[in-house]
């Protein structure tokens, strides 16, 4: 009887489990029709068909399901309304949910990257609409569609808003129309990922309002920067991705972020005691909070009459105007000095918009002067996070708008002034340093001394150079204690000047990463100017894939680890350096191989610091080496990130292939490597531009990606190339399905009598060009 009654009892548990799951999931069996609807699993929210307001239209929608007047948080057709009930909401065998109306018409659909072979959705207490297979024992992690990543008006804890830079995902708010219609309106809450991050409330495309900086705690246009009762918040920015989100303290209170008609973003929490909704917190606070409201240089406090008034050191710029209208802000009242400016320091306000900015987290804020001090177009830094002290480094190039009085902001700001506007104490702080004692101050870096570097390098033999470049020869050395190393001397006839080598000690002194080429130190006596770096035994790249003789010795595995280890590399110079660096030589020569064949990037020589939002130079000198120039920089003398990707797609062609790019020859046609890499590609021959010595080590997959990749690096338009995270991320991850390659760069046909040579260019020699009027 015993065991008859816990059969019944485990059936009935079984039952109960199964109508629970029932309850909260769709299935390609099962569809939900008007009036149907699915319950998460606690009975949080509920999904079904609706219509709003005093409207008489028909959507799907999300809302919690204990809490009346009914709330909805999602809407699936927001823009494409049905009519009546006839609608169903199915799921596809391939994991698609489509929405159908009357004559079998559909309304709307979800997407998915992947198949799934047995698709569920299901709604979770999150308010997370999950398709996933439904053998996965967690829906919400292992999905292959989901409504979080298409919010409506309605940001739910848990939920993202920002930008993932590899999928392309841009998750945003956007307001209804009105409490009866879900459609689109006229306002968006968006990131903006120019210069440091922050969002943008914009009304038909126009900003009307700014959150201000994310300073480690709290955006600074919130005033409630202190830790509080409801919620956490937190702004995240990797490599991947940036994106804000906020989480709950207590995971039963219900709380939503919500875009309103009429542009405000609203904090509201549920009170079960007086079963209303409380605005917890509104962003937009007065008349302050319009964006840009007083110009430039100035700054807003909604308690003085008028509101607006510039900066110290600043005057109005149309002073008949400023009684009533201060959108042309305030000028300078001293010329700045580049050599002789300082800073004032601003207390307790809104940071400013932050769209000409550049920023690094490791910086300090000593480091962070001196790097706008060197700048002659910055116009302000600050500390990057307020907490512990403060930590990280901001910069400002160009004016500075849209700031405000709070006094609860601990972010301080230093803007940049004429040194006359500066008190006799400041003046004195500034006084600047000049010749070796800056740079010895600056550069945080060991000195070696003249007698000990003559004695490695045997008096600097001609029998110890290993190289050449527009700095000078290279030397290996063998140091008293046994290390080897390489000394970069500066040539009498390079015209760099104390200068010019100060810019670059502090900027290498400041590249630290396991595929750049370590700098130990310098030697700066006399007239003498040398840099000493590690020593690579294996030479470089192009002495192992582009020799006959030695490319046999270096298999698939040493290849596409160097390809990912170049990269890695590429990826830290362009967005995780203290600075952001654009290499502008990168070619084989240029890496380096140590004892254990880890790829290594030199030889910065031509490398240019961007700063703020700067994404392209300029250059009437066009300086590299020919066969790993971008298009756009050969012929137009412009520069970017996407130059160095095109190099480096050059490079991981010609380590799949053992050829050299420009020296390439074919019997059948006159391309270069790269127009035979693409035609091999479009003719499904990819396999044919691998090198004949890798057929018994390669990857079929990774030699085909690795393909791919180089052929989506040096696509012709610089919009089209990847960014470096995006390379990595491809090139790492495997079942990956990539972009489609456009044509390359430099896509044509050269006169087949046209030299093999590269002229009087050897391997360690860059080609100057002056660019053509």
């Amino acid at each position: 009887m015993k065991r008859l009654l816990s059969l019944f009892v485990c059936s009935h548990f079984l039952f109960i489990l199964l109508i629970s799951a029932a309850l909260d999931t769709i299935t390609t069996d099962k569809s939900i029709r008007d009036g149907d609807t699915i319950v998460s699993a606690g009975g949080v929210y509920e999904l079904g068909f609706f219509s709003p307001g005093n409207s008489k239209n028909r959507y799907v929608g999300i809302w919690y399901k204990k809490i009346a007047p009914r709330t909805v948080v999602w809407v699936a057709n927001r823009e494409i309304p049905l009519n009546d009930t006839s609608g169903v909401l199915t799921l596809k065998s391939n994991g698609i949910l489509v929405l159908i109306g009357n004559s079998n018409v559909s309304i709307w659909s979800s997407n998915s990257s992947r198949s799934l072979k047995n698709p569920k959705a299901r709604l979770l207490d999150s308010g997370n609409l999950v398709v996933s297979d439904g053998n996965d024992r967690d829906p919400g992690i292992n999905f292959a569609w989901q409504s979080f990543d298409y919010p409506g008006d309605t940001l739910l804890p848990g939920m993202k808003l920002g930008r993932n830079f590899v999928t392309g995902m841009d998750w945003y708010t956007q307001s209804w129309k009105s409490t009866d219609d879900p459609a689109p309106g006229e306002y968006i809450n968006r990131l903006d990922s120019r210069g440091y991050p922050q969002f943008f409330v914009l009304k038909n495309s126009s900003i009307v309002f700014s959150s201000g900086l994310w300073n480690g705690v709290a955006f600074s246009v919130s005033p409630y920067s202190k830790p509080n009762i409801y919620y956490t918040f937190e702004l995240i920015i990797n490599q991947q991705e940036i994106y804000y989100e906020y989480k709950l303290k207590n995971e039963s209170l219900p709380a939503r972020m919500v875009i309103n008609p009429a542009g405000k973003i609203d904090h509201l929490t549920w009170i079960e005691r007086s079963q209303s909704w409380f605005l917890y917190l509104t962003v937009q606070l007065d008349n302050c909070d319009r964006f840009a409201l007083c110009g430039p240089y100035a700054s807003c406090n909604i308690n003085n009459s008028p509101p607006c008034d510039c900066l110290k050191g600043f005057k109005p710029r149309d002073p008949q105007q400023s009684a009533t209208d201060w959108s042309s802000g305030c000028v300078r009242r001293t010329a700045l000095d580049c050599n002789r400016d300082g800073f004032l320091k601003v207390t307790s306000i809104k940071m400013p918009d932050s769209r000409n900015s550049w920023f690094n987290e490791s910086i300090n804020l000593e480091e962070c002067e001196k790097l706008c001090l060197a700048d002659c177009n910055c116009t302000a830094y600050s500390n990057l996070d307020v907490r512990n002290g403060g930590s990280g480094c901001l910069i400002w190039f160009g004016e500075l708008i849209d700031i405000r009085e709070f006094s609860q902001n601990e972010q301080d700001l230093y803007v940049r002034v004429a040194a006359s506007e500066l008190d006799k104490k400041q003046r004195r702080k500034r006084k600047r340093r000049t010749g070796v004692e800056a740079v010895n101050e600056d550069m945080e870096l060991p000195l070696f001394d003249l007698v000990a570097v003559t004695s490695a390098t045997e008096n600097f033999s001609s029998a110890n150079v290993i190289g050449e470049g527009g700095f000078g020869p290279v030397y290996k050395g063998i140091l008293t204690n046994g290390q080897e190393i390489a000394v970069k001397r500066l040539s009498k006839y390079s015209g760099q000047g104390i200068q010019e080598l100060q810019n670059e000690i502090v900027l290498i002194s400041k590249l630290q990463h396991r595929n750049l080429v370590k700098l130990l130190g310098c030697c700066l006596e006399g007239e003498e100017r040398m840099l000493i770096y590690e020593f690579m035994p294996n030479a470089s790249l192009d002495y192992f894939i582009l020799d006959p003789s030695r490319k046999a010795s270096l298999a698939w595995r040493n290849r596409f680890e160097i390809a990912m280890g170049i990269s890695r590399g590429l990826l830290y110079l362009h967005q995780d350096s203290r600075l952001r660096i654009i290499h502008r030589d990168l070619k084989t020569s240029n890496i380096l191989l140590d004892s254990d064949m880890n790829a290594k990037i030199s030889d910065f020589g031509l490398a240019k610091i961007f700063v703020g939002d700067q994404v392209e130079g300029k250059t009437k000198r066009v300086i590299g080496s020919y066969g790993y120039m971008s298009p756009e920089y050969a012929v137009d003398g412009k520069y970017s990130v996407k130059s160095d990707v095109f190099s480096i797609g050059v490079i991981i062609l010609e380590i799949v292939s053992g050829k050299r790019n420009r020296k390439f020859r074919h019997l059948e046609h006159h391309h270069n490597l790269l127009g035979h890499a693409w035609l091999l590609w479009t003719e499904g021959k990819a396999l044919e531009l691998m090198d004949e010595c890798l057929k018994e080590s390669f990857s079929e997959s990774q030699l085909l990606r690795c393909i791919q990749v180089g052929l989506l690096c040096v696509q012709k338009l610089p919009e089209d190339r990847p960014i470096m995270a995006s390379v990595v991320f491809w090139l790492g991850n495997e079942g990956l399905v990539l972009p489609q390659p456009k044509q390359p760069g430099f896509f044509i046909e050269r006169n087949s009598m046209a030299p093999t040579d590269e002229g009087c260019l050897s391997n360690n020699v860059s080609l100057t060009i002056l660019e053509p009027r």
